[in-house]
């Protein structure tokens, strides 16, 4: 089978085609390499005006002449790698709206590739239309608009994920539904908001590649390490600032039992260069489910304090705190569960082991890969 996957976020799709190639099937990625992350692609398409001077010359042209550079950039390179990006059996687009700009033109793209292959589909990972709606419903007990809801940060802050909740974007996701054959989802963030929907198939877990991620028994002598990696564009909805008061409690009491790491919007391969050296990594607050970041960590014998809701449990059929930490938008109770594993780091080796199991077990690549082509089929 001829997969080609669009789009990327992290190394989500990476590894699904690494899965498919070894499973015998011809497989690429195509995607701008995820803004600061610099994710791995087999042909790149690259935005020229990311600078910020040439930023400001995009936005003065669209709001003086209404249309925007960047995508007609991204449009001409799409056009001109036709032969390259058509004949595939199967597209699966990552994201309902994977770039930065206006929805006319992401309709645009995407009929485009629609019209040059067979079979499209859709992966519901990041936000989207579903996801956003279900979160501004407040069906979720807690989500990513938690923080907008309770007045942090500023409106630019949330105008990503609201953007979805737009009459253009509803139109576009209309439009993609209307097209696609179905719609997968990879985490329990977007599997819940997606049933009942017609065309969703179902859930497949993340996709990791443990052989590329080498397992480390977590050795503890005199300091335990907490890594806290931010990304400050996401920093109210992934709940850093609710992380950070944990971790200043922490160094408060516990200061010489603990290092703590901070690091800002690194690349991706830096950003797992830098956590190595931690025992405990603090992902993100308002998550039912691990994402990718997390499980990648998981698999390398982190203890991760991400989502790790009670729905998650109970589809794994597991018991809280024996493979990763539920990180509840509560500094307070962030605080206990650290100042817990501090004073016993026995139980950091045996979540780290765990941990490792559970992804090996759940998020095998090669396995989900098949997963896939189940699915597309």
């Amino acid at each position: 089978m001829k997969v080609l996957l669009f789009g990327e976020f992290n190394r989500t799709h990476w590894n699904i085609r690494e899965g498919l190639k070894i499973l015998g099937h011809d497989s690429i990625l195509v995607s701008t390499r995820d803004g600061f992350k610099k994710v791995d692609v087999d042909i790149e398409l690259k935005d020229p005006y990311r600078n910020p001077f040439l930023k400001k010359i995009r936005s003065a042209i669209i709001r003086f002449l209404n249309f925007d550079i960047s995508a007609i950039s991204i449009i001409k390179q799409i056009k001109s790698k036709e032969s390259l990006l058509s004949g595939y059996d199967v597209i699966q687009f990552i994201n309902e709206a994977p770039f930065d700009f206006n929805r006319n033109y992401q309709k645009e793209i995407f009929d485009l590739l629609v019209k040059w292959n067979s079979s499209p589909y859709l992966l519901s990972t990041g936000l989207d239309y579903p996801s956003v709606k279900y979160a501004f419903d407040k069906d979720f007990r807690y989500s990513v608009l938690t923080a907008y809801f309770e007045g942090k940060g500023s409106k630019r802050d949330f105008s990503p994920a609201l953007s979805y909740l737009t009459p253009e974007h509803k139109k576009l996701h209309d439009h993609i539904f209307n097209k696609i054959k179905g719609v997968i989802s990879n985490d329990l963030d977007y599997h819940l908001p997606l049933q009942g929907y017609k065309k969703y198939l179902g859930m497949i877990p993340h996709a990791i590649n443990t052989d590329t991620l080498a397992f480390t028994e977590p050795i503890i002598e005199d300091k335990v390490v907490i890594f806290h990696g931010i990304n400050t564009f996401n920093y109210y909805k992934k709940g850093n600032d609710i992380f950070e008061e944990a971790l200043e409690t922490i160094k408060s009491k516990l200061e010489d039992k603990v290092e703590i790491i901070t690091t800002h919007n690194l690349p991706y391969k830096e950003y797992v260069k830098a956590f190595n050296k931690c025992h405990i990594l603090m992902d993100q607050v308002y998550a039912y489910d691990q994402g990718f970041n997390a499980l990648e960590a998981m698999a390398k014998g982190k203890v991760v304090f991400s989502g790790a809701e009670k729905e998650w449990l109970e589809y794994y059929r597991i018991e809280e705190d024996t493979i990763a930490i539920n990180a509840l938008p509560d500094a307070t109770i962030i605080a206990n569960k650290l100042e817990w594993l501090i004073l016993n780091p026995k139980k950091i080796i045996e979540i780290s082991k765990n941990a490792r199991e559970f992804v090996e077990k759940h998020h095998d690549y090669i396995e989900c890969a098949k997963q896939y082509l189940i699915k597309w089929s």
